[in-house]
C-alpha cells in the first residue's frame, strides 16, 4: 500500500495527467463521451484506494481539498465577463434564474421524498448536486468540501450528476424540432433572438494564448494570495452551528474574490491559461476526495439516479411555466436549462442546436452559474437540512 505523502501526490498526480492526456488525444477522446474526464479522475483514485494500492487515509488529502480548492475557484472565475452576461437581456437572465430555482426546488422536494430510501445523512449530498445542477462540476466540489459532504454521500452523487445531465442534454436536443410549436404555445417574442444574436456578436471571447511557466507561476501566486485572503477574512466570521463553519465562510468569500478580481486587470491572465491552471488544481482536488471514498459507497446510486430525474422534471414544468409567463422562445428556454444541469461544457452545443451562431449564449448563461451556483447549493442544503 502507497502511504507516503510524496508518493500519494505523485500517483494522484499521474492519474489526472492520464486521465486528461487521454481525453485530449483524438484517438481516445471518444471513449469519454459518455463517461467524461472529470468521472474517471474520480473514480481512478477510488478504485486505487478501495482495492489498498493507495491508504484511503492520510493528512496530505486535507491539505490538498483545504488549500487547493481556493486556489482553483479563484483562476476558474478570472475570465467571467459580467458585461457580457448583463448584455444578454432580463429575459435571458430571468430564464436561467428560473431554471435554477426549479433545481432547487426539486432538490428540495426530491430529498423530502427519497429520504426514507437513502437516508437523512444526504441532505448534503442533495445540497452539492444542486450546485452542480445550478452551476458545475467546480460548484459541487466547492460545496462538498464548504459542507464537509461525507464521502460515502458524495460518491453516488457523482454517479447521479454523470449519468443525469445527458440524458436531459439528449432530451433536449431531440426536442428542437418542437421550437415552433412551442413559441407558438408561450407566444414567444422572437425579437428576443435578433437581439441576443447582436449581442452574441459583440461579445468576444477571451483570448487563451500558449501557457508558459512565468504565466502558470503569476496565476498560482494570484491564486495563493486570493485564497490566502479569503481562508484568514473566514476565522474572523461568525460559526452558525454546523450550518455555517469557518470552511463554507472561505468557500464563499474565495468565490466573491475571483468575481472582484475578474474586474480588474487581473483578469488579463487568462490569456496565459489561467482557467486551466484553475482546473488542473481543481481535477487534483477531484483525486484526493476519490481516493479518500470507497467503491462500496456507490451502491445506492440507482434510487438516487431516480431522485435526479424528479428533481429534473420539476426543473423543467418551472421552466416551461416560466417561458410561458415570459413568452420566452424555446432556444432560452433550452439554452437556459442546459446552462443549469449541463453547465459549460453542454450549453454552447445545445444553444448552437437550437439556433446557428448563438452558440455563446448557452456559455454565457451557464457561466453565470458559476458564480452562483455555490451560494445556491449551499442554501439549498440548507433547506434539505430542515426535514
Amino acid at each position: 500500500m502507497i502511504s507516503h505523502p510524496l508518493l500519494i501526490v505523485l500517483v494522484l498526480a499521474a492519474i489526472e495527467a492520464l486521465v486528461l492526456h487521454l481525453s485530449r488525444h483524438e484517438r481516445t477522446a471518444r471513449l469519454f463521451d459518455y463517461l467524461p474526464a472529470v468521472f474517471w479522475i474520480y473514480f481512478l483514485p477510488m478504485v486505487a484506494a478501495t482495492s489498498g494500492l493507495l491508504a484511503t487515509a492520510s493528512p496530505v488529502y486535507g491539505l490538498i481539498t483545504t488549500w487547493l480548492l481556493p486556489a482553483s475557484l479563484v483562476l476558474l472565475l478570472l475570465p467571467v465577463d459580467l458585461a457580457a452576461i448583463l448584455r444578454l437581456g432580463p429575459t435571458a437572465l430571468a430564464m436561467f434564474f428560473i431554471g435554477a430555482v426549479g433545481i432547487v426546488a426539486g432538490t428540495v422536494l426530491s430529498f423530502a421524498l427519497f429520504k426514507p430510501l437513502v437516508g437523512a445523512q444526504f441532505w448534503s449530498g442533495f445540497g452539492a448536486l444542486s450546485a452542480s445542477w445550478t452551476g458545475g462540476s467546480a460548484n459541487m466540489i466547492a460545496v462538498k468540501e464548504a459542507l464537509a459532504v461525507p464521502d460515502v454521500v458524495f460518491a453516488p452523487m457523482v454517479i447521479v450528476d454523470t449519468v443525469v445531465p445527458y440524458l436531459w442534454m439528449g432530451c433536449m436536443i431531440a426536442l428542437v424540432g418542437l421550437q415552433q410549436a412551442f413559441d407558438r404555445w408561450t407566444r414567444a417574442d422572437r425579437a428576443v433572438l435578433d437581439r441576443l444574436g447582436e449581442r452574441a456578436a459583440e461579445h468576444l471571447a477571451t483570448s487563451v494564448g500558449r501557457r508558459t511557466p512565468a504565466g502558470i507561476a503569476v496565476a498560482l501566486a494570484v491564486a495563493a494570495a486570493g485564497s490566502g485572503g479569503a481562508h484568514l477574512a473566514a476565522r474572523h466570521l461568525p460559526r452558525l452551528g454546523e450550518a455555517v463553519t469557518g470552511y463554507t465562510w472561505t468557500i464563499m468569500l474565495v468565490t466573491l474574490v475571483g468575481i472582484l478580481l475578474s474586474l480588474t486587470p487581473v483578469r488579463r491572465l487568462e490569456r496565459s491559461g489561467a482557467s486551466r491552471t484553475g482546473y488542473d488544481l481543481l481535477y487534483f482536488v477531484l483525486t484526493a476526495i476519490g481516493a479518500m471514498a470507497s467503491v462500496a459507497s456507490i451502491g445506492s446510486a440507482l434510487v438516487l439516479i431516480a431522485a435526479g430525474l424528479l428533481i429534473v422534471a420539476v426543473h423543467a414544468v418551472v421552466t416551461l411555466a416560466g417561458a410561458r409567463l415570459l413568452r420566452a422562445p424555446m432556444f432560452l428556454a433550452a439554452a437556459a436549462s442546459q446552462a443549469n444541469i449541463g453547465g459549460v461544457a453542454s450549453a454552447p452545443v445545445v444553444a448552437e442546436v437550437y439556433h446557428p451562431g448563438l452558440s455563446s449564449v448557452g456559455l454565457l448563461l451557464a457561466i453565470l452559474g458559476n458564480i452562483v451556483g455555490t451560494w445556491l447549493g449551499i442554501a439549498c442544503a440548507q433547506l434539505c437540512r430542515l426535514f
